[in-house]
């Protein structure tokens, strides 16, 4: 996947208050067959609790949450709470 550097470390309490544009953030087609792939699995995992790394930009930068992946929508993975992220926005996902 990308190499991304760095990311701020958030707690998903406070991803309801970011801001998502609504671009595409991956620019090839093979990293968003992988990104879907992931978060299918990271959904699997999710109803036996397993956190996963969550990289991801809104619009003050790159971002990274671990927490359970509850559910994959057609636009968004919904976290506990109903914490969602826009799946455009979503770098990668790691366990």
């Amino acid at each position: 996947m990308n190499k991304i550097e760095n990311p701020l470390l958030v707690d998903k309490e406070i991803i309801g208050s970011l801001h998502f544009p609504n671009d595409e953030i991956l620019n090839s087609s093979d990293l968003k067959l992988q990104r879907a792939y992931d978060l299918e699995r990271a959904a699997s995992l999710g109803t036996d609790r397993v956190k996963m790394k969550i990289l991801f930009e809104d619009d003050d930068g790159l971002k990274q949450v671990e927490t359970t992946v509850w559910a994959v929508t057609k636009d968004r993975i919904v976290l506990k709470h109903g914490v969602t992220i826009p799946i455009k926005r979503i770098h990668e996902i790691k366990i």
